[in-house]
């Protein structure tokens, strides 16, 4: 376990949460890995029967964090952020989200992979992928337009700007959008209310509910990987962690 991710187990539930503050949760290679690592361990273990994921007070995640990202980019299907997604987009119980401030990148699109997401009222989320020079990732061009329609999903995932919790709710991308001091409270109830379920039939109803995609979301996910691991050495994407590092905007007039 890392300091940065904080697991703990009761009442049947795996809870996962990011807690780096400092940083505004943003997610690291070892951070990665130890949710990775902890999604395998909850998948065989017996008294796990809901995955519960979480962040800090005011914050969910602010997604990658880009100096770290820059520094270890993800080589192959077996690097930490591409085992994270693996693991969390195949794992067989029940995982619930509580969701609070930003909610970036990463931070929106796991979702897509959570069986059920509460959000705080005061949570903004964004997938700011193109903005970064980047394409998206986890399997969210496949899954979003699925979800909301492809208008919408255009709209998120190319002009890369935020929208709130009442919004999601409304797009169909999250259960329920709670107060801010009780979101965390409420989601948790219902995260219980699935652990005291009949384990077997959350297993196959989770699996009936998800199989007809699951070989699209592999495939789509193993090429946005692919375009990803691309885009991270093009000049746009240098120039965008560039501009992001020196508090400046971007310049992409130079680029074809």
């Amino acid at each position: 376990m890392s300091d940065h991710i904080l697991l703990s187990e009761a009442d049947a539930i795996l809870t996962i949460q990011i807690n780096r503050p400092d940083k505004r949760n943003a997610l690291t290679a070892k951070m990665y890995a130890t949710i990775a690592d902890a999604l395998e361990n909850a998948a065989t273990n017996p008294k796990i029967r809901v995955v519960f994921i979480t962040g800090t007070t005011d914050c969910f995640t602010s997604g990658n964090d880009v100096v770290d990202f820059m520094q270890n980019p993800p080589p192959d299907e077996h690097s930490p952020v591409m085992r994270f997604l693996h693991n969390l987009s195949t794992f067989k119980k029940p995982v619930v989200a509580a969701v609070n401030g930003p909610a970036v990148g990463v931070g929106t699109t796991l979702l897509l992979h959570c069986d059920l997401i509460y959000a705080a009222e005061s949570t903004v989320f964004q997938a700011p992928f193109v903005s970064l020079g980047l394409c998206p990732e986890a399997a969210s061009s496949y899954l979003l337009p699925t979800l909301i329609g492809l208008p919408k999903a255009a709209e998120i995932l190319m002009l890369g700007e935020s929208f709130d919790a009442q919004t999601a709710l409304s797009y169909g991308l999250i259960n329920a959008v709670f107060p801010d001091e009780e979101y965390r409270q409420l989601a948790y109830a219902k995260a219980k209310k699935l652990a005291a379920q009949p384990a077997k039939g959350l297993r196959l109803t989770k699996h009936l509910l998800r199989n007809a995609h699951a070989e699209l979301v592999k495939k789509t996910m193993n090429e946005e990987g692919e375009h990803f691991k691309t885009m991270l050495q093009s000049p746009e994407a240098t120039e965008a962690m560039s501009a992001f590092l020196q508090k400046r905007k971007p310049d992409f007039g130079q680029f074809e």
